[in-house]
């Protein structure tokens, strides 16, 4: 929690300090007001007093009333806004820790849970501030200051107050150990929520088409009922708090007017009105004092969730992040050159390596593509290129400098990628085309209907009502995959890359725009690599180099011509897709 805190700048500093002294007037005023209220009761029971005296003191009582109002306010608006501006930091600190995560990152936290971090767990932070600020300096503030008011009035209505805050501290004490384990829970339960809620929302047309609703539907039921059991546990258990507190407080006011009562009855004429004065500014300091632990309580009941929550937003924000940033960020000799020198992998925590000693070079130009079964590890492969993973063994070489070496800014411009699932945002089509940060100039608009027109995506673009400025919903739900796809190539051709980086991205369309856009995108990237993952013969029997991959070793490098005569695993995958004649034709 406190290394949360460090967070705090010169100007929250201030805003505390500020708070603090506010927080203090405000007690000297709430304290103020008892001994204003035993001045006019001493002052109404005695002979011959003047009804000014009484006046004065109650408009002084009424200032203080009305300052601690003002103070009250001042101090709720500055912790309102500290606490506000608190979480905007931590969000934005998480946020830029997970942009810096790589892949392994990402799914040991999972993204559910990540939301909650960022979300959630901030929110019990914010709210620990809010109300820590105005309750946790105060209560302690006026439970001290109002117990040395109260010390030397009496022993009898000092042990009756001394018994009731032991018996509130004990009640306190044994609620905390019995709900504080469920905070945790609570949390992990919130990351489950999230998790069954985002699959139901992305996988929504699986479902149906399933007639999956009602296995959904339980899904949730499920782990709602484990959370909300959890709540009512923590409700419950904390809902016993406060009938306890008012009964703590009715039965000390009615124990110090017993006791005063017998006090009075006991005491000389004299001492009998100094005694009663004493007796309701010692039913007002017994109160405060209880107040002032209802508040700790309050406290308590946010705070250890708070910390629960801060846990978890220092796991992200302490986690080691196993793709480092390197410092090169100067032009190279070469552009375009991708090589791999002797390249093994493994997935974190994995005992089996998933690529094993691949080697293999593609200068300026040319295309390499990457053939093989399903999970073979030709996605696995060409990831390593930008870093989504670091390759366990081996190097590889980006225009003969070693990926690990590149400031990883650097090495992302000089690659344009597109993903097996193709990613759009929500935004316009030219928000979509023209999105990130090359280190160029922005794509013009120009630029984006030529990167669009190569990618095939020109005609139905045209369709729309907007045409280039119309709305992509999020995730890209009001156009098809083939379309998705489309778009999510011509954003790679806008960034004009030195190197291509195609993850089986034309599995979404039709042979006939396949071929075109192929045909079309050779010419335009004659100067550029291509690296292209592919299912289809067809879509990589032109290339210049075939990199056969089966379980994680390269079976064969090669022409397609070449392939077809010294490798076995290829020739076998090109005769499920086509012919022998369609083949000798190719």
């Amino acid at each position: 929690m406190f290394k949360l805190f460090r967070n705090f700048n010169k100007k929250d500093v201030l805003i505390i300090i500020v708070s603090i002294s506010l927080i203090v007037l405000q007690v000297y005023l709430d304290l103020k007001l008892p001994e204003y209220m035993s001045s006019i009761t001493r002052l109404v029971q005695t002979d011959g007093s003047k009804m000014i005296d009484i006046i004065t003191k109650g408009s002084f009582m009424v200032g203080c009333a009305f300052g601690s109002l003002a103070t009250a306010i001042i101090v709720g608006y500055l912790a309102s806004y500290l606490s506000a501006d608190f979480s905007r930091v931590i969000r934005e600190k998480i946020f830029n820790k997970v942009q810096s995560f790589s892949t392994s990152e990402i799914k040991k936290f999972k993204t559910s849970s990540l939301i909650t971090r960022t979300t959630n767990d901030v929110t019990q932070i914010e709210m620990l501030i809010s109300m820590g600020l105005q309750m946790l300096i105060r209560a302690p503030i006026m439970a001290v200051w109002a117990i040395l008011k109260i010390v030397n009035k009496s022993m009898e209505w000092s042990m009756l107050t001394g018994i009731g805050v032991v018996f509130l501290l004990s009640v306190v004490g044994i609620l905390m150990m019995l709900v504080i384990p469920k905070f945790k829970v609570v949390q992990k339960l919130i990351d489950n929520m999230n998790n069954v809620t985002r699959e139901n929302l992305t996988g929504i047309r699986v479902i149906r088409a399933f007639n999956a609703e009602k296995f959904q539907k339980n899904r949730f039921e499920n782990v709602n009922t484990d959370l909300t059991n959890t709540h009512m546990f923590i409700q419950k258990s904390f809902a016993i708090l406060f009938p306890i507190i008012n009964f703590v407080m009715h039965a000390l006011t009615l124990g110090i007017y017993f006791v005063g009562a017998f006090l009075i009855s006991e005491a000389l004429m004299s001492d009998k009105i100094m005694l009663f004065s004493n007796m309701v500014v010692f039913t007002s300091y017994g109160i405060q004092v209880i107040m002032s632990f209802l508040m700790l309580a309050l406290i308590f009941m946010i705070a250890p969730r708070s910390q629960v929550s801060a846990n978890r937003i220092n796991e992200v924000l302490d986690s080691d992040i196993s793709i480092l940033d390197g410092k090169f960020n100067d032009e190279t000799k070469d552009k375009g050159v991708v090589e791999f020198k002797d390249v093994s992998f493994k997935y974190p925590d994995a005992d089996e390596y998933l690529l094993k000693n691949i080697s293999f070079k593609v200068n300026k130009g040319e295309t390499i593509a990457f053939i093989g079964s399903t999970g073979s590890g030709k996605s696995s492969l060409i990831n390593l290129v930008p870093r989504f993973y670091d390759a366990t063994d081996g190097e590889i070489l980006v225009d003969g400098v070693n990926v690990k070496d590149y400031k990883l800014s650097t090495l992302h411009n000089k690659i344009g990628y597109v993903p097996q699932k193709a990613v759009i945002f929500t935004g316009s089509v030219i928000d979509n085309v023209s999105y990130g940060d090359n280190g160029k100039e922005k794509p013009t608009l120009k630029k984006v209907k030529e990167a669009i027109k190569i990618a095939q995506a020109k005609d139905f673009v045209e369709k729309m009502d907007e045409k280039y400025e119309s709305e992509i919903s999020r995730g890209g739900t009001n156009i098809s995959g083939g379309q998705k796809q489309r778009l999510a190539i011509a954003r790679a051709i806008a960034r004009d890359p030195e190197i291509y980086i195609f993850d089986d991205s034309f599995s979404a369309l039709d042979y006939k725009t396949d071929a075109v856009l192929r045909s079309e995108l050779k010419k335009y990237t004659k100067d550029a690599t291509s690296m292209i993952v592919a299912q289809r013969i067809g879509t990589i029997m032109n290339a210049d180099k075939i990199v056969v991959l089966e379980k994680g070793e390269c079976v064969g490098i090669g022409t397609h011509k070449e392939l077809l005569k010294t490798c076995e695993v290829y020739k076998e995958i090109a005769l499920s897709q086509l012919t022998k004649e369609e083949l000798e034709n190719a």
